[in-house]
């Protein structure tokens, strides 16, 4: 089992500048192991590349990442060298991820098209294929069915030899199965096929779904599953005297009794000595030590932080 590590997901805007910076300094003094931006276009977010970089700018040892890049909104050969660049600058600091884009409404409102999953998962694989190329070879060569490459150069070289560690998670086979061949970190979630959260997303959320789930990466990675750290972005991460009785009062809102929503992978709720003994059977169960809470939960569910992180 690999040792427990946690992250802070930016998802709650900031209203300046100074606001963020302090926000990734704060996440840093509380023990967190990294700050990740989404990647949508109708929230009301930074941008993720300029406010992952101005992150890094305001700590020393805080990772800095993306939750995750859409591929549909960038080139490839362009977004390996910004993150070629981030790496360096901020001696290898950057976590990268990846994911195929599932929020039907970003594809609407930007005029992208939305292709099937199918479509989007394979132009992510070959996009992953060449922006490790660039970072490990120094140069990426590929004649795909969506991406056609030439010697494109892969400078500068980031900071660590053969780059950022790389993250990709999703709830489908077909991404999975891609996150076990190539990514360092594999995120388990919940089905987004629909484009949007509804009641199919609810219905992909039981343990026995995750497990099914984590034996599709298991198979797919064969050999290096040794080497992959699991990462569960929670949906909510509630530190409170009785978790039941929280989610009593929550859960019938998205369908669900307590019961159900206690035993959901992506639920924590309880007091932080009954998250830790969850996070514990968790990671016995699942294999999850790299755990995603949100910004808005960050102070609250920090004493978690420092009774776990790197046990």
């Amino acid at each position: 089992m690999k040792r427990f590590r946690f992250g802070v997901q930016g998802s709650k805007p900031a209203g300046t500048g100074a606001e963020w910076r302090e926000i990734a300094r704060r996440a840093e003094s509380l023990g967190y192991s990294s700050l990740l931006v989404p990647d949508h276009l109708d929230d009301d977010q930074f941008s993720p590349i300029v406010a992952m970089t101005a992150a890094a700018m305001s700590t020393s040892t805080l990772r800095i990442g993306s939750l995750v890049f859409d591929n549909d909104y960038r080139h490839p050969v362009t977004l390996a060298r910004e993150m070629a660049t981030l790496d360096l600058i901020s001696e290898g600091r950057l976590e990268v991820g990846m994911g195929a884009g599932w929020r039907r409404s970003d594809y609407d409102q930007s005029g992208i098209q939305y292709d099937s999953p199918r479509v989007r998962v394979e132009r992510l694989s070959e996009a992953v294929q060449i922006m490790i190329s660039m970072w490990k070879n120094g140069t990426a060569t590929l004649k795909g069915k969506y991406y056609s490459v030439e010697g494109a150069t892969g400078q500068p070289r980031p900071y660590h030899r053969g780059g950022p560690p790389l993250t990709i998670g999703g709830g489908g086979r077909k991404i999975l199965e891609l996150a076990a061949r190539y990514a360092r970190v594999v995120g388990i979630n919940p089905s987004l096929a629909a484009g949007t959260i509804n009641a199919d997303v609810l219905s992909s959320v039981s343990p026995e779904r995750f497990l099914e789930r984590l034996q599709w990466v298991k198979e797919s990675a064969g050999s290096r599953f040794h080497e992959i750290e699991l990462q569960c972005l929670t949906l909510v991460a509630q530190v409170c005297d009785n978790g039941y009785s929280w989610l009593s009062e929550i859960a019938p809102a998205f369908g669900a009794s307590a019961e159900q929503a206690i035993e959901t992978p992506i639920v924590l709720a309880g007091s932080v000595n009954e998250i830790i003994e969850t996070l514990e059977k968790r990671r016995e169960r699942f294999g999850f030590s790299y755990w995603i809470i949100h910004q808005q939960e960050m102070e609250a569910f920090a004493p978690v932080v420092a009774a776990l992180d790197g046990k």
